[in-house]
Order: structure tokens, then sequence, then C-alpha cells
């Protein structure tokens, strides 16, 4: 980031305990992670830990409870708030529900997720028993954009997990999860740059962007 460049702001999406959020923001704190700040963190489960530890770090938080109501309605309720915060990059960090397109549409490109397999295979969920049952001898996960389909969008980031013959569901995502914590970090930092383009399905690294990432309109 150019000195006098305003941070990417990040938002970020949770429903539980958050332990890619908790990478992330350390990620900063410790200086690791350049050029963003965290802005606000929102939970659809009022109780998540997550939420907990964004509050212990003094961040902004938000709860929109998505029990009883319609995907489009709390979607756009949290949209609303993303950009009341000016949030330039949603980071979805362990968030249990499936967005709506209208949702997509509102932060094109400004999406991140993060999936335990290497996309394409053994996408939804389960995808470490999936990997396991399938007899994979290479596991990992992906940080990718999102788009309307599931675990599908233009994909940023992988690392890789050599698959052991002791591992079960559990051990197999536990060492996944440590590599989660690394490309997360990892994938943020290369699209807060606005170093790359997009071409086809293909993140590719190039010359920097104008204005870096591209500054979402918000009511800030």
């Amino acid at each position: 980031m150019s000195q006098g460049e305003a941070p990417v702001r990040l938002g970020i999406l949770l429903s539980g305990r958050g332990s890619n959020f908790v990478a992330i923001a350390e990620s900063i704190r410790a200086g690791r992670l350049k050029g963003v700040e965290i802005a606000v963190v929102i939970s659809n489960v009022a109780d998540a830990a997550g939420l907990a530890k964004a509050k212990e770090f003094g961040l902004p938080t938000e709860v929109f409870v998505s029990k009883g109501r319609s995907r489009t309605e709390h979607d756009a309720d949290v949209a609303a708030c993303l950009k009341a915060h000016g949030v330039d990059l949603v980071c979805l960090a362990g968030y249990m529900r499936l967005l709506s397109k209208e949702f997509v549409a509102a932060f094109p490109q400004r999406i991140l997720n993060i999936h335990p397999s290497l996309l394409p295979a053994f996408p939804g969920l389960d995808a470490q028993a999936q990997a396991l049952d399938y007899g994979v001898k290479v596991a990992g996960c992906t940080v990718h954009f999102v788009d309307e389909d599931l675990d599908h969008g233009v994909i940023v980031v992988q690392r890789a997990v050599p698959v052991l013959e002791t591992d079960n569901a559990h051990t197999l995502a536990e060492r996944i999860l440590a590599e989660e914590h690394i490309a997360y970090s990892e994938a943020i930092g290369m699209v807060a740059s606005g170093e790359y383009e997009i071409r086809g399905r293909r993140y590719v690294k190039g010359k920097r962007q104008a204005g870096k990432i591209e500054k979402i309109e918000t009511s800030r």
C-alpha cells in the first residue's frame, strides 16, 4: 500500500469460534498483513465465540440473528451494515450460511471464503471426511472469491496437506486448519494489493490496478 493510502477495510462474517478470523486479526496486529484493517465483525449467532474474541480485540461487532427470517431479508440487513462500516472486502470465516444472489451482487469479486479442500474437489459440508472416503493422498484448503454457486468462485490461494494413513476426519481437519490460518491472510493481502486481474476463472498476478482494490460505494 502506498504511503498515505487508506487501508482496505475488512468485514468479517462468522457463525462460530472464528479461528480464521482470529488468525487474520493476529496477522494484522503483528504487522504480517499490511494495508488492511478490520472494520466490523458480524455474526448470525448471538453467542458465537468469535464475537467475544472480536470484543477482546476492541473491534466493532454486530449481530443479525438469521433464524426465522428469509435469506433475502437477512442478507439485506447484513449488506447494509457492511456498507455503513465502509467495508471494501468481505471475508467469510466459518459463516454457516449460503449467501443470496443479491448479497453476492452487492459485493462483486469482493467476497472471500475459505474451504477445507482443494477445490473443485469436495465442495460443501464435511470436506475432510469426503476426502478420506475418496482415498485421496493430498488434501488441503482453498481461498476463493464467492459467486452464486457453492464453493465455486475464482481461486486465489491453495495450500496442500498430505493425507496420512493414520488420519481420521478430525486429525486431517486440524492439520488443514493450520494451513487455513496461513492461507487466508496471504489471500487477503494479495487481493487488497490490487495487483491482479481475473482472466476467465484464473486469478493472475499483474500490474497494480488503479487505486488498489476498487472502493465499494457506501453510505459511510
